[in-house]
């Protein structure tokens, strides 16, 4: 154990304040870093004040329009600057490979001459009570072009608890884990188990992606974000991250936590009233 301290970007975010409270209960010093704080990974101006005697980085991208040549610096600087572990935030895409944009930052990660390691997690469960699903749970109808595909929806803490894991602990360098919850879920699925954990009725709704598309542009969303939006609900219509992945227990000894068990959980804590 070393007492440098463990970097955490998006550390604000839904895996990174996660990853921050639990490097903290274990005693780690942590120093966090978010767009809030100053810090920008697409600003190289800022990346000395908190790259410099940090041990370990915890790595999100922040911005998924962030180029490749920005985190191949980022993750440059940080060895330059001491850091031995690079952990990265990817994500799983259709048929469990990555994106262009991704693959260029696990490239980048890779080529950067600390141990790495990457993440790809499938769909955050957390999306449905701390990102852009909450408003539709609290309407009471989750209308989105997914139709009857499925999502292999994980737990954010267990995507923080194999980061840590990776950040603290020997034998992670070199690995691409996959992460995904236990089963495949259809969003009418979610909204039934939402709803028993919640006592609020809520419905699915399975919309044309035409229809989605203009409910974004309704909203004033860039052409480019709802484009990617269209990208990602044909992906769960088409079982793209219906499969399961092993990477929570090849980490952690233990099976992901189930959808249920969050849902109980985000009920209680009255996010959905």
């Amino acid at each position: 154990m070393t007492d440098a301290p463990i970097l955490v970007l998006g550390a604000r975010g839904k895996t990174g304040r996660r990853v921050a409270d639990r490097l903290s209960d274990l005693g780690r010093p942590v120093l966090a870093a978010s767009r809030t704080t100053g810090f920008d990974l697409a600003g190289p101006a800022t990346w000395d004040a908190v790259l410099e005697g940090v041990d370990a980085v915890y790595l999100v991208p922040m911005n998924e329009y962030v180029d490749q040549s920005v985190i191949s610096g980022f993750a440059r600087r940080a060895v330059e600057l001491g850091a031995r572990r690079l952990v990265l935030l990817s994500a799983r895409g259709t048929g469990g490979e990555p994106s262009p944009f991704q693959t260029a930052g696990e490239n980048a990660v890779r080529a950067s001459g600390a141990d790495w390691t990457i993440l790809r997690p499938s769909w955050f469960a957390q999306n449905f009570s701390e990102d852009f699903l909450l408003d539709p749970i609290r309407s009471g109808v989750l209308a989105l072009p997914a139709g009857d595909g499925r999502e292999a929806f994980i737990d954010a803490g267990d995507i923080a608890d194999v980061a840590v894991a990776a950040l603290t602990q020997d034998g992670h360098a070199g690995q691409v884990y996959e992460l995904s919850g236990p089963e495949a879920l259809t969003f009418a699925e979610t909204a039934a188990i939402i709803s028993e954990a919640s006592g609020k009725e809520i419905g699915y709704a399975s919309l044309e992606p035409s229809e989605f598309a203009t409910a974004l542009t309704g909203q004033g969303l860039p052409a480019e974000l709802v484009e990617v939006m269209g990208e990602l609900f044909a992906n769960i219509r088409d079982d793209a991250g219906a499969h399961l992945s092993d990477g929570v227990r090849r980490v952690l000894g233990r099976e992901p936590r189930p959808f249920a068990d969050y849902a109980k959980e985000a009920a209680a804590s009255g996010v959905w009233s």
